[in-house]
């Protein structure tokens, strides 16, 4: 009894102590204590401590071989729990339901499907068990577990009257094979099930069919499953409100996401890091780093995840400052050496130009793999040292890591920004020979680069030939750009038919064409094209900039009439103007007076 208590308790010194006093007494040599010893030890994390006493048992029983092996399955000693299943079996000992169910959850865990088959065949061909659901659902579970939903199927077939932990274990198997409409069609059989007591979900069965359903279209399954969430007064559930924000960001619905986060009295640190990353990753920046800085106003503990994603916002918008600041919270919270935060970081510091800082944070890094490379090959191609890309790249390879699209597009982007046609041409080969199939920026960077190297004939065959010819109006508008570049009318004709084809009402291909025509002289085609444009009455949708000034970021854009210091930007601007002509005035009194 005291024994239960300390393992209840999770007081392994009061249990040790209980250990020492029935050693003290003669009482280990009994059954009952020692199986006693062995419960707690394993309750309070000591599974070493209780294969010990374990071990040290002459003639143990059934009860006892089952605490040893639910006690390894639990701490993942799976191969040691099947040795201690087979060693029960030789001895003369018959195997229960509740120890198959032990050694099968255990199977499910570690994805060993061939040991639970092994197991599943004892099942069948044994005489003495007579499997209950507890079994059945141990071996639904295993199969669900290793992925094989087929035969998972057949067990769930098998079983006379499914409990609610029958139809959890199926939709929990969907979901984890990402098969989410064959998971919506056991939650409306269960909805349905007719046969038995009423089977009611609870918040795991919404919570696994809910994540399953994610990636299928919102409209039609995750906002119907969130009415279904409402219905059974379950909107309230953390476990569930978590599956419920990812599945509206995975569906592009951050505004729904952040109303429902609101809706939740009590969130915990699983919902704040969904939070900020999906904003993050659904292009949000300034909401991801807002939710982050709330989730530490909040008192919760940040992990690699949550820094990692904030990380990444940084790296979009270009803020330095604030990536720095996060780079401090990654030391101070201990995560150098987690290669999730320092890729990010890697990342951030790489897209906002400081390649020192980035250079510093690569070295750091014990085993880096294939993003911060790619990380690194990026930012020096892309801010212009081409010769620092390439070294990196051979570095890459001299270290074993297979190149895949992202770093060609590295690569490829670095050849065109610096002019470097035949290295260009020689990474698309290497790109072709690894099996890579080029992309859509792969395809940008390559005419982009012909295009300026002026070979606008080799441009429109790469191009004719992509899968991207007729889907893409961006790649003939690159190619536009260089015709007016380098004055080439025909090619650049063609290239704004191509564009025009697939997106009339695009403005800057009608701009272009319009400085073609008027670096060719044709002035009474640019008159026609422009007259167009003005007819189109397109509202272009005005860019933003912003600047960071005493930590503070002003974002502002043209014709901008509501920024509070407006007045203040006029009255310098007035004075800019004033002091320009000044100077302008003066130049002209000296250069008059010789």
């Amino acid at each position: 009894a005291v024994l239960r208590a300390a393992g209840e308790l999770r007081d392994g010194r009061a249990g040790a102590l209980a250990h020492a006093q029935a050693a003290a007494l003669g009482f280990l040599a009994s059954d009952i204590v020692p199986t006693a010893l062995l419960q707690m030890y394993s309750e309070c994390g000591a599974p070493r401590d209780a294969n010990r006493v374990f071990d040290e048992m002459a003639t143990p029983d059934v009860v006892a071989w089952n605490c040893a092996m639910h006690c390894s399955v639990r701490y993942g000693y799976l191969g040691r729990a099947l040795g201690q299943f087979c060693s029960m079996v030789r001895g003369g000992l018959a195997p229960t339901e509740s120890t198959l169910s032990s050694v099968l959850s255990g199977c499910a865990r570690a994805g060993d499907s061939r040991g639970g088959r092994v197991l599943h065949g004892w099942v069948v061909k044994s005489e003495e068990l007579d499997p209950d659901t507890p079994l059945q659902n141990a071996l639904l579970g295993m199969y669900s577990g290793c992925g094989d939903l087929d035969t998972a199927l057949h067990v769930f077939d098998r079983i006379e009257t499914p409990d609610l932990v029958s139809w959890n274990t199926l939709i929990a198997g969907f979901s984890g094979t990402g098969d989410g409409w064959s998971a919506m069609d056991a939650f409306v059989r269960l909805k349905d099930a007719r046969f038995g007591e009423p089977v009611v979900p609870d918040e795991y069965t919404f919570a696994a069919v809910v994540s399953a359903a994610a990636a299928l279209p919102a409209m039609h399954s995750g906002m119907p499953l969130h009415a279904e969430v409402v219905k059974a007064g379950l909107e309230t559930s953390v476990f569930v409100g978590n599956t419920l924000i990812n599945m509206y960001f995975t569906n592009g619905e951050s505004g729904s996401a952040r109303i429902l986060f609101d809706s939740l009295p009590e969130k915990d640190v699983i919902m704040w890091t969904e939070m900020v990353a999906g904003h993050s990753s659904s292009g949000e920046a300034e909401l991801a780093l807002k939710y982050f800085i709330s989730m530490l106003q909040e008192g919760y503990k940040v992990d690699s995840f949550s820094l990692s994603s904030a990380l990444n916002s940084t790296a979009e918008f270009a803020g330095l400052k604030q990536g720095e600041m996060l780079h401090a919270q990654v030391v101070k919270s201990g995560y150098e050496g987690n290669i999730c935060a320092s890729g990010s970081l890697l990342d951030m510091y790489a897209k906002n130009g400081a390649l020192q800082g980035a250079h510093l944070v690569f070295y750091t890094i014990p085993k880096r793999d294939l993003k911060c490379w790619n990380s690194m090959i990026g930012g020096y191609g892309n801010y212009g040292n081409s010769e620092m890309a390439f070294k990196l790249f051979g570095e890459m390879i001299r270290d074993e890591l297979q190149p895949d699209h992202v770093t060609y597009i590295s690569l490829l982007s670095a050849c065109s920004h610096c002019g470097l046609v035949e290295k260009g041409k020689f990474y698309w080969f290497c790109m072709m020979t690894d099996g890579i199939m080029p992309g859509f920026k792969h395809y940008t960077s390559m005419v982009s680069l012909l295009g300026r190297a002026g070979l606008l004939e080799e441009a429109v065959d790469l191009l004719q030939k992509s899968p991207f010819a007729k889907k893409c109006p961006e790649l003939w508008r690159i190619l536009l750009s260089s015709c007016v570049a380098l004055n080439d009318l025909s090619v650049g004709i063609h290239a704004a038919e191509q564009a025009l084809a697939q997106d009339p009402d695009d403005m800057s291909t009608h701009v272009l064409l319009s400085n073609l025509y008027a670096a060719a002289g044709k002035w009474d085609v640019v008159a026609e094209i422009r007259k167009k444009i003005r007819g189109m009455m397109v509202e272009k949708e005005p860019g933003l900039s912003w600047i960071e000034i005493k930590s503070t970021i002003h974002v502002f854009s043209a014709d901008d009439e509501c920024h509070s210091q407006i007045d203040d930007c006029r009255g310098e601007l007035l004075r800019l103007k004033g002091n320009m002509e000044l100077l302008y005035s003066s130049e002209n009194e000296l250069l008059s007076s010789g």
